[in-house]
């Protein structure tokens, strides 16, 4: 089992930064795939971006230099940097973890643009 603590959500204006962090509870050293999703109001659940193990990374084009995601394997943490916010980037925010084919969570961190 791994559990996946995020924090670093807040309300924020438009054309502010956040910066959200998802710690794993054990090593990603081996995590294929580290990502962050997203559930605006009215909608479904949507990749914003992800880093894979080697380090290549893709991004939902509507967060397209804007938003940068890392990962610290040392720290066991992935990043999603958001700046330039916009109201329509208001949802919440998932961390997930793809380790040895199974898929982990974690509790989702509120992130509101306000206008």
């Amino acid at each position: 089992q791994v559990q996946l603590v995020e924090s670093g959500g807040g309300l924020v204006q438009t054309g502010g930064s956040l910066r959200l962090s998802c710690t794993a509870s054990r090593s990603t050293f081996w995590a294929n795939v580290m990502g962050w999703y997203r559930q605006s109001p009215g909608k479904q659940r949507e990749a914003v971006a992800r880093i894979y193990q080697g380090g290549s990374t893709d991004y939902a084009d509507s967060v397209k230099g804007r938003f940068t995601i890392s990962r610290d394997n040392a720290k066991n943490t992935v990043y999603l940097q958001m700046n330039s916010l916009k109201p329509e980037d208001t949802g919440v925010y998932y961390c997930a973890v793809t380790l040895l084919g199974v898929d982990y969570w974690g509790q989702g961190a509120q992130v509101t643009v306000s206008s």
